[in-house]
């Protein structure tokens, strides 16, 4: 199989996380958790989505901020009444595949107590908590110079392969091997948008913004006054998209200013008048702001992706929980071969969970994961 030219991430492992123990889901272009209510689908998401933002150089707070749930409810504490979890992923890239595993202790405090980043066998960094009386753990990194390895503190709160850029000189090839893994491991969490749509938030007119649409889909129809005009041919393409997904006849997908400085969406019916995005029901509303998702890139989505390296060399990953929710069948079968066809193109990667990925069973491309008994 042919390497990825852009850095993703190919597995996401879950030593002891919440209800998982010791398992390993791989990801392909579009994977599908699914399974009964329970059973991880939502915590397996969790779990990549506090990757992507201590890659991003968020704090183990922002990026766990309930961390006594993820620890596994048999995890006993220690002598020192502490309990933790371990996680971590797979990223495949240019440089091979580049493992990245974390240790993070979450009570009595919340601390990273250890990270390793290896690729190719070769342990590149790893930290241990030395003295748990100060915030910082003690990390080598190769260097295969004068010495084989350089020692340091890193701060015990943030992912310290995120931060080996500002600590690694570059000056031997073992360092500069250490750069381009760990550069890979962060461009590759870090191009992430995390999106649940809240109908109940999509439905009132909101201000003209910068049109980058929101997690929540908020924002939706300041998003569609911008790319109605920037992209004729993808806009057309998303109104077929709605089209399919909604009832009724539709010809167009609108945003209409109105005069207090806010923008409000509507379906053009072809005849009569047209009908607010308020009125629709939320399977609706959903599934138009997903299939919306889909269709655009990280230039219209809220998020922050490696700003040092070209958009050409990174793939932007949709992570949907609840993909199918509130949605009849059609529109989950819909807004599956979308997602599909989208992914098969390189356009985005796709990590989701379903209440039903029957759909997209045997679809080329699409990894099921299914965590029922």
């Amino acid at each position: 199989m042919a390497r990825p030219t852009r850095p993703c991430v190919t597995e996401l492992r879950l030593a002891a996380f919440a209800g998982h123990r010791q398992v390993r889901f791989p990801l392909g272009v579009m994977t599908l958790f699914t399974g009964p209510s329970g059973c991880g689908k939502s915590r397996a998401l969790q779990a990549y989505e506090a990757l992507a933002r201590l890659g991003g150089g968020a704090t183990l707070a922002e990026a766990f901020p309930d961390p006594a749930a993820c620890v596994p409810q048999s995890a006993r504490p220690d002598a020192q009444r502490r309990r933790g979890f371990r996680i971590g992923c797979t990223a495949d890239g240019p440089e091979g595949p580049v493992r990245l595993d974390v240790a993070v202790q979450a009570e009595p405090e919340l601390r990273i107590v250890g990270e390793r980043l290896t690729s190719g066998g070769l342990v590149l960094l790893e930290t241990a908590l030395r003295d748990p009386s100060r915030p910082a753990v003690q990390a080598a990194w190769h260097t295969a110079g004068a010495a084989p390895v350089t020692r340091g503190p890193l701060p015990d709160d943030r992912l310290g392969t995120a931060l080996l850029p500002l600590r690694v000189a570059g000056k031997t090839d073992g360092q500069r091997r250490v750069l381009a893994a760990a550069e890979q491991m962060v461009v590759a969490l870090r191009s992430v948008f995390v999106c649940d749509p809240a109908p109940e938030r999509m439905r009132a007119p909101v201000p003209l913004g910068a049109g980058r649409l929101l997690p929540g889909c908020d924002n939706l129809a300041d998003v569609l006054w911008r790319t109605s005009t920037e992209c004729g041919r993808r806009h057309g393409v998303l109104v077929e998209a709605v089209r399919a997904g909604c009832a009724g006849p539709v010809a167009d997908l609108v945003a209409e200013p109105l005069g207090d400085g806010t923008v409000r969406a509507l379906l053009d019916r072809g005849a009569g008048p047209r009908t607010p995005l308020s009125l629709l029901g939320d399977g609706e509303l959903r599934y138009t702001a997903l299939a919306l998702v889909l269709l655009t890139g990280p230039g219209v989505l809220e998020v922050d992706p490696a700003g040092e390296v070209p958009a050409a060399l990174q793939t932007l990953t949709v992570l949907a929980d609840g993909l199918d929710r509130g949605m009849d069948p059609a529109q989950a079968g819909e807004l599956l071969r979308l997602a599909a066809r989208m992914c098969e193109r390189g356009h985005i990667r796709l990590v989701g969970a379903v209440s039903d990925a029957s759909r997209a069973a045997g679809t080329a491309g699409v990894t099921v994961v299914d965590l029922g008994p």
